[in-house]
């Protein structure tokens, strides 16, 4: 006697074996679908895009750090303005200073303002509808050479700006748009489209970036109404995006140069591949450390997409809703968004009609699926919270793995445990309560949380919808089917049921593993249940049958219904044994840590400051793991606790802040002052009391909004920062000023890293502050 299974046939075995091998097909062909193409060498048509010819732009530009305002960043500038103009191109640098874009998130220490140049060139159209702007940051952290970020970015627009100007002549206008000071502030991208008369009349955009050193170029982020954009865009050799990335991103606070164009209301998409991110912003950002492909990838699609932009009426590309799409092999699937809500509801119909047929066909009854129902939540459950304690469970063994905000050097191993992780919970909980409820009930039950949450998917992230809706229809549809048929009939539909959930749900697995990382390692778990759920009636297939058996037969054959578990947790502990083996700390692939130094000239003190969540080794021997908050003394370093430790004060001059101008009219000052460094810096900043009620408030020519109380000035002139302030306040005005300069090395007390010990890729390692109050 057999448990009441969807599939029924006396070949169960054999339909097991046959059912694997195909998925494992589908799988094996989904991974490639978003995986980036091979890189292409010299021998490549002059007209396609070339990796090789990219890489060496890569290479001539990441030779060393080139933050915004550094002699580096001159002659990565004085590069780009040779090979643009060995192209017959007419490059001009926009010069000016620029304040952060009001949209985006001020820092710690307030408004973000640059002395930036961008450079920029006119490739002009035979007949232009319009303008597309193709646009990479040239400048990198102050940490690391920006091999991937975002050389990566820049190297592919001068390849793709030779392949367009080798080529037939486009009908629209094509703008390069290398900006400066992106890192910083995003301040290039948003002097060019506020002050640079190219971008007047807006456009369509084309953003590179890069938050790693490997995988494919994700198109993560577009515009608003992007579905004819995502349509061109799936004519690239190798789309590679989901709705569901561009849903998740409107709502992270994150920002790129593209923020600054979508707010300005410029149409366009943004690129970027993500893996490899332990080397994000680090010394270890080197061109050596890039995969070629991702390069190949990231070029190939942009000069494609490019020459499609470049030949399309450019004002047919407005209007319509927001597409939903996902990739599969050799294709990019997407349908409008007002299919969003017909889908999800009919996937929910289809579910309750699957239900209703194996009612009356005696696999189930009402009361088993409601049960089935209250269960399936152990594993949808469970699963993420095993998942997401992982990466805790690793750091207690490798403690050095606290220091990487993102993924380790080596993530693949651990990313396969979470998914033998997962199989644990959903293996486990399945051979529990199979022989209890049936099969056909619990795999009736995981395609309604499908429905379910497909529907709440449709209100909350529409774009993300398909995740669920389309897996949980496919595979209600496909068990009808089987239900209604016998034998290789029955196999055939729920192995398209499967099929369809393995090429909509494994490649988003895929791409979301490098976009989390490790220490989100949960939400992964997440989408592998998801899929796990959209597979029980083929888990059914491959399970040893216990139903029906009595004695010494049934518990035999229950043990053998817990091996898949068995297998899987013992895949657990190999792979992460293989991880931890693997990815070791050397010379090429550090532990990362991080360090500051604030010295506070009022009284000649000064301490070393580091936010690593867990103190490091080497960090240990300047600050203790205690957290205190600095903002106090250092209002820009926020309110967020660090830890922090005595150090010695060094003879560093404070910046200088002078009254220029002071003209007084009732409880009304209007104020000129000078903030200039005495010693070589990177940033400087301001901050006024709180309480004081601001009338207006400029730097640098730049209007601040009256409720900016800082702010903090990138590649400060030589001759200092003038403020024009408007204050109502009879008495004298306290202001806290600090500079910054990059280095520790000459600082008494500082101990130099070991080998295999490095730098973390963060916006405030190796800074060196010295700040001072003044009352005027």
């Amino acid at each position: 006697m057999r448990a009441p299974a969807i599939v029924d046939t006396a070949h169960r075995a054999l339909a097991g074996l046959v059912v694997v091998v195909v998925l494992g097909l589908v799988s094996y062909a989904s991974v490639l679908s978003v995986r980036p193409p091979d890189a292409r060498g010299s021998g490549a048509p002059a007209g396609d895009f070339r990796a090789g010819r990219a890489f060496a732009q890569v290479q001539a530009i990441a030779t060393r750090p080139h933050p915004v305002g550094s002699a580096a960043q001159d002659a990565v500038r004085d590069h780009l303005l040779a090979s643009l103009r060995g192209m017959n191109l007419s490059p001009e640098v926009q010069d000016t200073t620029s304040v952060q874009g009001a949209e985006l998130s001020a820092s710690a220490g307030g408004i973000g303002l640059a002395h930036v140049r961008n450079v920029v060139t006119l490739i002009p159209g035979a007949n232009s509808t319009g303008r597309i702007f193709l646009v990479a940051h040239y400048d990198s952290v102050q940490t690391g050479p920006g091999g991937s970020d975002d050389a990566a970015g820049v190297g592919a627009l001068l390849e793709v700006a030779r392949a367009l100007t080798t080529g037939p002549r486009l009908r629209n206008d094509v703008v390069l748009v290398f900006t400066d000071g992106e890192e910083a502030c995003l301040c290039g991208a948003e002097a060019f489209v506020s002050q640079n008369p190219l971008a007047k009349g807006g456009g369509v955009v084309l953003n590179l970036e890069a938050r790693g050193s490997s995988g494919p170029a994700i198109m993560f982020e577009t515009s608003t109404n992007n579905r004819k954009l995502v349509d061109l865009y799936g004519a690239a050799p190798k789309p590679v995006g989901t709705s569901f990335a561009v849903e998740i991103y409107r709502l992270l606070p994150n920002d790129t140069d593209f923020t600054a164009f979508r707010e300005a209301g410029f149409t366009g998409l943004n690129a970027a591949f993500i893996d490899g991110a332990a080397v994000y912003h680090a010394p270890t950002d080197v061109p050596e450390a890039m995969d070629r492909d991702s390069l190949q990838h990231h070029g190939e699609n942009t000069l494609t997409v490019a020459r499609l932009l470049g030949d399309r009426d450019l004002r047919t590309l407005r209007g319509g809703d927001d597409a939903t799409y996902f990739p599969a092999p050799g294709l990019l699937v997407r349908y409008p968004g007002t299919l969003v809500w017909p889908l999800a509801a009919l996937a929910l119909i289809a579910v309750l009609a699957l239900g209703w047929v194996a009612r009356k066909r005696g696999l189930t009854s009402g009361k088993k699926l409601g049960g089935a129902a209250a269960l399936t939540l152990v594993p949808i459950i469970l699963a993420p919270v095993l998942a997401q304690l992982y990466w805790p469970i690793l750091t207690f063994i490798r403690p050095e793995y606290a220091g990487f905000p993102i993924d380790p050097y080596r993530p693949q191993w651990y990313r396969l445990a979470v998914i033998a992780l997962t199989a644990v919970v959903v293996f486990g909980w399945f051979a529990l309560f199979r022989r209890r409820l049936g099969p056909a009930t619990l795999a009736i039950a995981g395609l309604g949380w499908l429905a379910v949450l497909g529907l709440v998917l449709a209100a909350l992230t529409p774009g993300g919808s398909y995740l669920a809706a389309l897996p949980a229809l496919a595979g209600a549809i496909c068990a009808i089917v089987a239900i209604l048929t016998r034998g290789w009939w029955s196999v055939l539909a729920v192995t398209a049921g499967a099929a369809v959930a393995v090429i909509i749900l494994l490649p988003t697995v895929v791409m979301l593993f490098p976009a989390l990382g490790m220490p989100l390692g949960g939400a992964d778990a997440f989408l592998v249940v998801l899929l796990a759920l959209a597979l029980l009636p083929v888990v059914d297939l491959v399970h040893t049958e216990a139903y029906g058996k009595r004695g010494l037969e049934a518990l035999n054959a229950g043990r053998r219904g817990a091996l898949p578990t068995a297998i899987a947790l013992l895949a657990v502990i190999v792979l992460s044994a293989v991880g931890l083996r693997v990815d070791r700390f050397d010379a090429t692939h550090p532990s990362l840590t991080q360090l500051m130094y604030a010295l506070n000239a009022d009284t000649n003190t000064a301490q070393w400051v580091s936010d690593e969540p867990k103190v490091q080794k080497w960090t240990s021997q300047f600050v203790s793991g205690d957290l205190h908050a600095v903002q106090e003394s250092m209002p820009w370093f926020g309110s967020a606790k660090v830890r922090t430790g005595p150090a010695t004060a060094a003879p560093l001059p404070a910046p200088n802040l002078t009254l220029e101008r002071d003209a007084r009219q009732g409880d009304t000052r209007t104020m000129t002052l000078r903030l200039t460094s005495q010693r070589p810096v990177r940033l400087t900043g301001l901050n006024l009391d709180p309480a004081t009620p601001v009338l207006a408030f400029t730097v640098q020519g730049q209007p601040l909004t009256a409720d900016q109380r800082g702010f903090v000035f990138h590649a400060p002139p030589a001759g200092g920062i003038e403020i024009n302030l408007t204050v109502r306040a009879s008495g004298p005005l306290r202001f806290r000023v600090m500079d910054g300069s990059d280095g520790l090395s000459d600082l008494p007390g500082f101990k130099p890293r070991p080998t295999g010990v490095g730098i973390v890729g963060s916006h405030t390692s190796e800074l060196c502050a010295v700040a001072k109050t003044y009352s005027l």
